[in-house]
C-alpha cells in the first residue's frame, strides 16, 4: 500500500459558500470583466463586470424566492453551454437551494428520472424541445411546480417576478447557507446502470478549487480568459466556471462546437479545457491536412521534433542547441499555425475525463500548448491531481492536489480522501456504503501507480479488466489509447474476457475518412459499411494494432480486429456526454460480432 498526501493551501470556514467570491469580486474588483455574454444583437458581444453579474445574480435569485423555491429545493437545469446556466447556478445558490445539471442531450426517461429521483420542484429549460420533453413526463413528477425557458427569456421572467421580493431576502438567505449545505446533485452519466445522484457541498467543490487556484497560476489569474465549450452539467466545466469566478478571470461560454473555430479565433482565451478526444482529432486534422497538402513529410519531422523538445525538457540541461535550432524552424513553418487555431494567446490547456497520453502531451507541449492532464470523478469535486507548472510528469495525471490524499490499495485501487469527497449518493445508501469507507476514504474503481515523487498514473478500471481464458489480466485502456492513436481511427474497444485471445473493435473516424478515400481512388461517399473488407483500410487498421501491440506482452495483444458499420455515438447509446464509451452497450450491440470473431 503507497501513499501520498498534499497539505491544504486554503481551509474552507464553517460559513462560507460558493456564492462568497462573487459577493468579494463585486467589492474588490467591480469593474472587472467576469463573463462575456452574446447581446442577441447581429452577433455582438457584451462585457459583464463583476458588479453586474453579481446584481443579476440577486436579481434573479429574488425570481426563484417569488416562485416558492426554498432552501435546500433542488432546481433542474437543462441546458447547453451558455452565459445564462452560470448565472442561473449561482442565482440558485443565492436563494439557498440546490442546482440539479441534466445534460441537454438527456432522454426523456433520464430527465424523469433525474427530477423526480432529486425531489426537483422547478426546472429551467433552454428550447422548446426540451420543454415539450419535460411536459411529456410532468405526470411522473408530483413536485415540480415550475418550469422555465431560457430561449423565452426566463431570466427575465424571474428578475419582473422578483421585483416583489426585498433584495436583503436574499442576504439573509444567502448568510444562511453554511458549508456543510448541499449545493448540487449530479447524476453521473453512467457508462453503466441507472444515474446515480452525486451529493456534493459547498465545503466540497470551494475547497477543491480554492486549493488548485494558488498552485496553477497560469491558468487562474486575472487577466486570463477561457471558452468554455464542455457541458457544464458535467463536472469538470463546472469546476472551471468556480474557478474563473474564484480567480477573477474571464470566460465566454460556447453552446455549440460546430462554431467553436469561429470563436477560439475571436475571443483569443489565454487557456481552454477539453477532453482527450478533442485533443486527439486537433491533432490528426492537422496532420491530414498537411498530408493532402504534400506537406505530409514536414510535418511527421516537425511532430518528431516536438516531441523530442518536450521530453527534453524533463532531462537535465534540457534540450541541445541543435534541437533548440529544429524547434524554432518549426516553430515558424508549423507550430505557430496549429497555435492560432486555438486563438494565437493560448498556451495552456486543461485536459481531464480519459487518460490523454504521453505521445499527445509531449507533441502538445512541443508545439507550445503545455496540456495540464488531471484526475477526478464527479465524487472528488471533481479535481483531485493535476500536472503543475512546477511539477509535471507527463504521461502520469500529477501529484494530488492541496488537501488531497491519495492511497493505492493492496489490489491496486485508487483511494482518495479530502475535504473534496462527496457526502454520498442521494437516496441510495448502498451505493453510499459500497463507495465510501467507515474512515472517509472514496473507492474511485480506477486502478493506480504513485512514484516516488507522488505523481499518479491510471492503468485501467476494476470492471473493465479483462480475465482471458488462460487466466491473464489485461487492462484495455493501454491498447486502446495506442489505436485511437492512428488519424482514421475514432474508437476502439477490446475484448476478451475469458475468451482464448484479445480482439478489437475498431470504428473509422468519419471526418477523416474522406481524405483516405481520396488518397484510395474511392468515391469520397463510400459508406465505411462497404469497406470493411477492403485491403486497403485494413492494412491501415493493422499499422495501429501492430503498434499498439508492441505496448504489451504477447498474450495481451490483439490478434483479431473487426471494422464497425458506423462510429460510436451519444444518439445511439454507446457514448456518455463526456464522450466515454459506454462498454456493456458496445458489447449487448455488437454481441454478434463478437461472438463471430470467436467462431471464426
Amino acid at each position: 500500500m503507497r501513499e501520498f498526501s498534499v497539505p491544504p493551501i486554503v481551509t474552507v470556514g464553517d460559513a462560507a459558500n460558493l456564492t462568497d467570491p462573487v459577493w468579494d469580486n463585486a467589492e474588490v474588483a467591480p469593474d472587472a470583466v467576469q463573463f462575456v455574454r452574446p447581446t442577441g444583437a447581429g452577433g455582438a458581444w457584451v462585457d459583464v463586470t463583476c458588479r453586474q453579474f453579481r446584481d443579476e445574480v440577486v436579481a434573479t435569485a429574488r425570481g426563484l424566492v417569488a416562485a416558492g423555491v426554498q432552501p435546500g429545493d433542488r432546481v433542474g437545469l437543462m441546458s447547453r453551454t451558455r452565459y445564462e446556466w452560470t448565472l442561473l447556478d449561482y442565482a440558485i445558490w443565492a436563494a439557498g437551494a440546490v442546482t440539479v445539471p441534466i445534460y441537454e442531450t438527456s432522454s426523456a426517461d433520464q430527465t424523469a428520472w433525474i427530477l423526480s429521483d432529486s425531489g426537483a420542484v422547478a426546472c429551467v429549460v433552454e428550447s422548446s424541445a426540451h420543454a415539450t420533453l419535460v411536459a411529456g413526463v410532468q405526470d411522473r413528477l408530483p413536485e415540480l411546480r415550475h418550469v422555465w425557458q431560457i430561449d423565452l427569456d426566463a431570466v427575465a421572467e424571474l428578475v419582473r417576478a422578483g421585483e416583489a421580493v426585498d433584495p436583503t431576502e436574499i442576504d439573509r438567505r444567502r448568510a444562511a447557507v453554511r458549508a456543510d449545505d448541499l449545493a448540487t446533485v449530479i447524476y453521473t452519466s453512467g457508462t453503466t446502470g441507472r444515474p446515480k445522484g452525486c451529493v456534493l457541498t459547498h465545503r466540497n467543490m470551494y475547497a477543491d478549487i480554492a486549493n488548485a487556484v494558488p498552485v496553477l497560476p497560469n491558468l487562474f489569474r486575472p487577466g486570463a480568459s477561457t471558452l468554455l465549450f464542455l457541458p457544464l452539467a458535467h463536472a469538470f466545466a463546472r469546476l472551471i466556471q468556480i474557478g474563473v469566478v474564484q480567480a477573477r478571470a474571464t470566460m465566454r461560454h460556447c453552446a455549440d462546437t460546430k462554431n467553436l473555430v469561429g470563436e477560439l479565433q475571436e475571443f483569443r482565451p489565454t487557456f481552454v479545457l477539453s477532453v482527450p478526444r478533442v485533443f486527439e482529432k486537433v491533432y490528426n486534422g492537422a496532420k491530414q491536412k498537411a498530408e493532402a497538402d504534400g506537406k505530409g513529410r514536414i510535418f511527421a519531422r516537425a511532430e518528431q521534433v516536438a516531441i523530442a523538445y518536450s521530453e527534453a525538457l524533463e532531462t537535465p540541461g534540457g534540450p541541445g542547441l541543435a534541437l533548440r535550432v529544429q524547434h524554432a524552424l518549426f516553430d515558424k513553418l508549423v507550430y505557430r499555425k496549429l497555435r492560432a487555431a486555438l486563438g494565437g494567446r493560448c498556451r495552456d490547456a486543461i485536459s481531464g475525463g480519459a487518460p490523454l497520453g504521453a505521445r499527445l502531451g509531449h507533441f502538445f507541449r512541443g508545439i507550445g500548448v503545455n496540456v495540464c492532464e488531471g484526475y477526478g470523478l464527479t465524487e472528488t469535486s471533481p479535481a483531485a491531481a493535476a500536472n503543475l507548472p512546477d511539477a509535471t510528469r507527463i504521461g502520469s495525471v500529477g501529484r494530488p492536489l492541496p488537501g488531497v490524499t491519495i492511497r493505492i490499495d493492496d489490489d491496486g485501487e485508487i483511494l482518495i480522501a479530502g475535504d473534496l469527497i462527496f457526502k454520498g449518493y442521494w437516496r441510495n445508501e448502498a451505493a453510499t456504503a459500497e463507495a465510501l469507507s467507515a474512515d472517509g476514504w472514496f473507492r474511485t474503481g480506477d486502478l493506480g501507480q504513485l512514484d516516488d515523487d507522488g505523481f499518479l498514473s491510471i492503468t485501467g478500471r476494476k470492471k473493465e479488466i479483462i480475465v482471458t481464458a488462460g487466466g491473464k489480466n489485461v487492462a484495455p485502456a493501454v491498447l486502446e489509447d495506442q489505436v485511437r492513436a492512428h488519424p482514421l481511427i475514432s474508437q476502439c474497444v477490446v475484448v476478451g474476457d475469458r475468451a482464448p485471445f484479445i480482439a478489437a473493435l475498431v470504428t473509422i473516424d468519419e471526418e477523416a475518412l474522406p481524405r483516405w478515400l481520396a488518397s484510395a481512388g474511392l468515391p469520397e461517399d463510400t459508406p465505411v459499411e462497404k469497406l470493411r473488407d477492403h485491403d486497403g483500410l485494413r492494412a491501415e487498421i493493422q499499422g495501429a494494432v501492430d503498434a499498439a501491440n508492441q505496448a504489451v506482452s504477447k498474450a495481451e495483444a490483439i490478434k483479431v480486429f473487426r471494422i464497425l458499420p458506423r462510429d460510436f455515438t451519444e444518439a445511439t447509446g454507446e457514448l456518455t456526454p463526456s464522450l466515454k464509451v459506454k462498454r456493456q452497450v458496445v458489447h449487448k450491440s455488437y454481441a454478434a460480432e463478437i461472438a463471430d470473431i470467436y467462431r471464426a
